[in-house]
């Protein structure tokens, strides 16, 4: 076989000027010349469409029948003619297939038409292949493109022996592909471009109709074309609004587009889902030069297996077909408008530029040489910019966006961004952005507001650095509207903290010595003050929202001052908390502050009565059932710490309960409960159940016995009583727990920086039967484990589950501070319990056993 890119032997070098030329000659062909019969998919659909079809007798009578009415022989001659049509539109899209390759052929070889046609020709005799297929080949080793490159995957994954098969039809998957890039070049608009896809590469992969949006300026879609549906269902997705989620906008969302099995899986609406409802979806974004111009969906009427990568580029070959279309295609609206969208061009951009306060870029797309967008020109630049590095402005305009800042393509994803917008058309902004530069190869990183927007073919990009100068001036004005003395900002993400010169004053401090930070608050507080103090961080730090609280301060040099601390969260773009910024104010000398109160306390002195006796009340019966403060536990090779939190509402005097004491055995008994509801009722049932439980250890019963017959006293003796509670016995000795559960949650075990709950043995809660029996456990304990006892008021929310609530807990409890309080105080800090319930906590942690 001859080479066609090489010249062939001038055998017609001679020719006369009017002698008839080879490929006119071509166009008739002759019974005895095989090189010239037609074997295209349209005359070999024709000759099928000629010769007889054997069907059944019955179907024959039925034909005869049909046309022997007048009826019947109009139908059959409009058929006839649409095939005719369909037939002679194949052959045309073949011809100029055939014609592409003759170009090829001039060019390469140096010759007239005439002598291309007979090259053709006689290549094609040789190589004994049909004239459309060689004209393929000869186009695909011209071109080079992704059509090329994805029908010589497909040859070698044939040729390797994997199950890739031509479509159905009788001709290759690489004739399919270059007669339908045929017709939709010549096509005139989006439609006939959807039509030619779906007849020449679509069908023969099953696919039953086609659509191809156009994306608009204001991120709109508009049906430019469909093949396969309905004109009533076209009709209904001609425009599809900005913001609506179809199957087609996801596809712009993602470069390698959306493969949907099924449609019914997903509840997306989409064009035809009412006919196919369950047929699988494809919808791949149709851009070039890095630029989106809409998207190409195909619909399968049935379910879509996972396709093979062959198939995978050929759609997406498809979608790039489409680009070049849908890149001048112009929507028409009802009203007769046609929105061209063409905004401003580059000089409009660069005069828009120059009128902003802030600095600005204008960016235009920079493709290499096979049209893929790498990187974007800087066009021009306003007279606002100023270069981190002090380079001129005619030294950073017209060079390439990531030649002059190459982090632009690092952590902060700027060029990520710019690219998306100039693919997509949507705006992107962004507040508090970090963008770095290279100064001398030394990174130097900034915070500003971005903007960045696609006019027309470019990109304009504004920002706003944030310098420190207008930070701490931000810093000002919050104090100033706070009313504080002393400001303060701490960054919870970094740890750094800032404090002015007048809040050192106001702690005792030399400024050398760094600011306190807020977890640090109650360490410098008289120790009276802890309830309130953890109040204003739980406020602060879990709530998210504005807090204060006033608190005796301790200063180094003794003297303590009256302080009342205001401060509030700062959420970035995530809604995270990052930011904590407020002040601290002495109270200690403000006369404004007494004459305050004293008008309050007159306004309220109709009802301080009544007031005065629910709190004392309330205090009374909270100190005789729960001391506040506990004395640490001494036990041989044990340390005990136990916290007890009461409702931030102070009526609501709740059932929780706990109890840490060594029986007369040596064995250390450990409890928490929780009795159900609020008031004088559930408090009496838990001085009832806490003290029945003391009473009962003393026999040297087992825990799961021990909750036998509270569950006992609890059903017959406080007036049916439903409770929860852990109970453990703790031998110093051995390093052994024997515990049982009646319906509470789990101790959790924090070892080697690694929190468990222990397992959710059986066991009703206390008072729901007159008898139940209690499931046991033993757990080995090793030197410096601590074992976490708690009720529900330490973890439960109520938007959260208690799964998720507990995994909370046990994240708080893998950082183990050096003793057993902090670790316990940090809990109760941290705790994000959201139910306005009183919290129990008991903490154990294993010492070493002295030895005799």
């Amino acid at each position: 076989m001859s080479n066609p890119h090489q010249p062939a032997e001038p055998q017609h070098a001679d020719a006369a000027p009017d002698q008839p030329s080879a490929d006119v000659a071509s166009d008739a062909p002759t019974a005895d010349d095989p090189a010239a019969v037609d074997d295209s998919p349209a005359a070999d659909h024709q000759r099928a469409v000629d010769e007889p079809v054997a069907v059944g007798s019955d179907v024959n009578v039925l034909d005869a029948k049909a046309q022997s009415s007048p009826v019947g022989r109009l139908a059959a001659t409009v058929e006839r003619l649409r095939r005719e049509v369909q037939a002679a539109q194949a052959e045309a899209d073949g011809r100029a297939v055939i014609e592409l390759a003759k170009g090829i052929l001039v060019e390469r070889l140096g010759c007239g038409p005439a002598q291309a046609a007979l090259q053709l020709a006689e290549l094609t005799e040789q190589a004994g292949v049909t004239p459309l297929e060689f004209a393929v080949e000869v186009i695909n080793q011209a071109a080079r493109d992704r059509l090329s490159e994805m029908t010589t995957a497909l040859l070698a994954t044939t040729a390797s022996g994997d199950d890739v098969a031509d479509p159905p039809g009788g001709c290759s998957f690489a004739v399919r592909l270059r007669t339908a890039e045929s017709a939709a070049l010549a096509a005139h608009d989006a439609q006939a471009v959807a039509d030619s896809l779906l007849e020449h590469a679509l069908t023969p992969l099953g696919a039953e109709a086609v659509a191809i949006w156009a994306l608009g300026a204001d991120g709109s879609l508009t049906l430019a074309g469909s093949a396969g549906f309905s004109a009533a269902e076209a009709t209904r997705w001609r425009y599809v609004p900005p913001g609506v989620v179809t199957v087609a906008r996801r596809g712009l969302g993602d470069r390698a587009g959306q493969w949907i099995g099924s449609l019914s899986q997903t509840g997306l609406p989409s064009i035809g889902r009412h006919h196919h409802p369950d047929g699988g979806r494809v919808a791949v974004p149709a851009g070039t030069g890095g630029r989106i111009h809409g998207v190409l969906e195909i619909v399968w009427p049935t379910p879509l297996e996972a396709q093979p990568p062959q198939i995978v580029r050929q759609v997406e070959a498809l979608a790039e077909l489409c680009a070049h279309t849908l890149g001048t295609f112009a929507p028409h609206h009802g009203d007769g408008d046609t929105r061209t969208g063409n905004l401003p061009d580059v000089a409009e951009l660069m005069d828009l530029a120059d009128g902003l306060h802030d600095p600005a870029l204008v960016l235009v797309p920079h493709l290499d040489a096979t049209g893929e967008l790498v990187d974007f020109r800087i066009h021009h630049v306003n007279s606002r910019f100023l270069d981190p590095a002090g380079r001129p402005r005619g030294v950073v305009n017209g060079s390439l966006l990531l030649e002059t800042y190459p982090m632009a393509a690092g952590d902060s994803e700027l060029f990520e961004q710019v690219e998306r917008v100039y693919a997509t058309g949507e705006p992107f902004r962004a507040r508090r952005m970090r963008l770095t530069s290279l100064v001398e190869d030394v990174p130097l990183s900034a915070v500003a507001d971005i903007n960045i927007t696609r006019h027309g073919g470019s990109v304009l990009l504004i920002w706003r650095i944030e310098d420190e100068t207008a930070r701490l001036a931000s810093l000002l004005q919050h104090a100033q509207r706070l009313g504080r003395i002393g400001g303060f900002e701490e960054n919870l993400l970094t740890g750094e903290i800032t404090w002015n010169g007048q809040l050192y004053s106001l702690y005792g401090k030399p400024s050398i010595s760094g600011p306190v930070p807020l977890e640090d608050l109650p360490a410098h507080a008289h120790p009276d003050d802890a309830v309130a103090i953890g109040r204003f961080l739980r406020t602060l730090l879990h709530h998210r929202r504005s807090a204060s609280a006033a608190f005796r301060l301790q200063r180094p040099d003794g003297v303590t001052r009256h302080i009342r601390v205001v401060a509030e969260p700062v959420l970035d773009s995530d809604g995270r908390l990052f930011v904590v910024r407020g002040a601290y104010q002495d109270i200690s000398a403000h006369h404004w502050t007494e004459v305050a109160l004293a008008a309050t306390r007159d306004q309220l002195a109709h009802s301080e009565q009544q007031a005065s006796e629910r709190d004392r009340l309330t205090l009374q019966l909270q100190h005789a059932i729960m001391p506040p403060a506990q004395a640490p536990l001494e036990a041989p090779g044990l340390r005990v710490a136990v916290r007890y939190r009461p409702a931030e509402t102070q009526h609501l005097v709740g059932g929780d309960w706990y109890d840490a004491v060594v029986l007369p055995s040596g064995l250390v008994l450990l409890c928490v409960g929780d009795v159900a509801g609020h008031g004088i009722e559930a408090a009496t049932g838990m001085v009832v159940l806490r003290n029945a439980l003391r009473g009962l250890a003393v026999t040297g019963a087992g825990p799961g016995q021990l909750l036998a017959w509270l569950n006992m006293v609890a059903h017959h003796l406080t007036g049916a009583v439903t409770a929860t509670a852990v109970c453990g016995l703790y031998d110093p000795h051995r390093h052994t727990l024997r515990w049982a559960r009646a319906g509470h949650l789990p101790p959790v075990l924090v070892r080697a920086a690694e929190a468990t709950p222990l397992p959710l043995v059986k066991g009703l809660l206390l008072g729901a039967l007159p008898e139940a029996t209690y499931e046991e456990h033993e757990l080995q304990l090793a030197v410096d484990d601590t074992l976490l006892m708690y009720t529900d008021g330490l973890i439960e929310r109520r938007d959260r589950s208690v799964e998720e609530s507990l995994a909370q807990l046990l994240t708080a409890a893998r950082t183990v501070p050096p003793t057993l309080d902090q670790q316990l105080d940090r809990l109760l800090t941290y705790s994000r319990s959201d139910t306005d319930d009183d919290t129990c906590l008991v903490g154990v942690r294993v010492a070493q056993v002295p030895q005799d």
